[in-house]
């Protein structure tokens, strides 16, 4: 199973961002990927969440009205789009499978992990 995150970059506060997952051998239908990040010395936490069966999504407070998941089914994507950023936004964005598919909060059941792609926000 590979996860290949990619999209970040360096922008400016206000600026959008779209990031895009790509999952491959993953065999399983019943699954949900789930976007982390992790600033420089603070802990990973959840951002989005997506279950892939019946596309349900989840948002952290943080980002809630500002970032969006959604799958694309043709090449087993996700993306996240992240619209009027913010300097704390900063951060290196993960992409990780649930397959259980309870789209948790927490990083520790989350199966496989993206090699992560860096967001940087500039004030």
């Amino acid at each position: 199973v590979q996860l290949q995150a990619s999209g970040g970059g360096l922008v400016q506060t206000g600026d959008s961002l779209r990031l895009s997952c790509v999952a491959s051998g993953f065999t399983s239908g019943y699954y949900a990927i789930g976007w982390f990040r992790q600033a420089p010395g603070k802990e990973r936490e959840g951002v989005s969440c997506i279950k892939v069966t019946d596309r349900s999504t989840y948002y952290a407070d943080s980002v809630k009205g500002r970032f969006t998941i959604s799958r694309e089914n043709a090449n087993n994507t996700v993306s996240l789009q992240m619209n009027s950023l913010r300097p704390e936004d900063t951060a290196v964005y993960y992409c990780a499978i649930d397959s259980l598919a309870n789209c948790p909060w927490a990083r520790y059941p989350y199966d496989y992990w993206g090699q992560g792609t860096l967001v940087t926000v500039s004030s």
